[in-house]
């Protein structure tokens, strides 16, 4: 069984090449697999690649870093989503359920708002983001004192994301209807149009960074979820593990949200499906869902930059797809997710 599941990854991984390679082609700018080779030859020889700048400019400052950002994007939020369905012990759980996502789209909210420059905008969602989680465990230790349970998180997160949405709705309210509310509304339905050249290495570094500590931990995610006095049995201080896992996973969606907006339902869906092909060992569940999620997201921002003349925002498309797939899984696996 052991190793089914094993190539089960193996074929998730090449699934994943399977996307990044057709990606590469898939635009309102045609790019030929031959275009592609020479361009990428060009670009590590120096040579000329014999097409016109355009092209280079399309393939290496716009769909590159694009497709990249995408599978770090998907990849993060499917973890976190798998983190936190286990961490809380609750099959919908998924990284927005202490209130970073609406933190973070509170502050992008008021820095356009503001008027302020993106990478100010980006900062503020950030920020807006940790805050949000923040607040959720400061009131959660307020009320519990020690020992907070995982169903109080859940119902304060509830909370706080509440207070965090009014505000977004409130700044929305007071935002100029014929320029900065359209800015606010699409920058939250999320895009991956915002993601060039210079926001790869930030986005790479803050996501890469919180997925390190969840890999190296993953086994001790299969005992935390059988509950705490099994942890404690087996010796995993499961407070500790919980609050580094909240963080990483808070980390992964408040920079996601502030570098793409709010993607919603890939951290919900996709581990459910990586659960379902490999089992609830997080040892192999964590990785599944790592590439589910990158290979899932590039195939939405594929038809969101493709379907239509315009681009459609890929929370749009998420919801549309997330929704009935989910429904999909209810229906079809209804064995422990745990």
């Amino acid at each position: 069984m052991q190793a089914i599941k094993r190539h089960y990854l193996l074929a998730l991984a090449f699934l994943l090449l399977i996307a990044l390679f057709s990606s590469l082609f898939i635009g309102r700018y045609a790019i030929s697999p031959l275009d592609v080779s020479r361009l990428i030859r060009a670009q590590l020889t120096g040579m000329d690649s014999g097409l016109a700048p355009a092209a280079h400019t399309a393939f290496f400052t716009i769909r590159l870093p694009r497709i990249i950002g995408t599978v770090f994007v998907g990849g993060g939020l499917a973890a976190a989503g798998a983190v936190f369905q286990g961490v809380f012990k609750n099959p919908m759980s998924s990284p927005d359920i202490l209130g970073s996502s609406a933190g973070s789209g509170l502050g992008a909210a008021i820095g356009i708002l503001l008027a302020f420059p993106i990478v100010p905008v980006q900062i503020m969602s950030f920020a807006g983001g940790l805050l949000a989680v923040a607040v959720t465990c400061g009131i959660s230790y307020s009320i519990e004192r020690r020992n907070v349970s995982p169903l109080t998180l859940v119902l304060t997160g509830l909370v706080a994301a509440s207070i965090f949405n009014a505000g977004i709705s409130l700044t929305k309210y007071v935002a100029d209807p014929s320029n900065t509310l359209p800015a606010i509304t699409f920058f939250l339905l999320g895009t991956f149009s915002s993601v060039g050249t210079g926001a790869i290495l930030p986005l790479a570094i803050l996501i890469t960074a919180s997925l390190i500590p969840m890999l190296l931990l993953r086994w001790k995610l299969s005992v935390l979820s059988m509950g705490d006095e099994e942890a404690l049995t087996m010796g995993v201080n499961s407070g500790l593990l919980r609050g580094v896992m909240i963080l990483c996973a808070t980390v992964i969606t408040s920079t996601t949200v502030s570098f793409c907006g709010i993607i919603g339902w890939v951290g919900l869906v996709v581990p459910h499906l990586a659960r379902m092909i490999v089992g609830s060992n997080y040892v192999k569940l964590l990785p599944a869902s790592i590439l589910l999620g990158a290979s899932f997201t590039l195939v939405v921002d594929n038809i969101a930059r493709s379907l239509l003349s315009f681009e459609l925002p890929i929370g749009i498309l998420t919801a549309l797809m997330g929704a009935p797939f989910f429904l999909i899984l209810l229906k079809r696996g209804k064995r422990g997710w745990a």
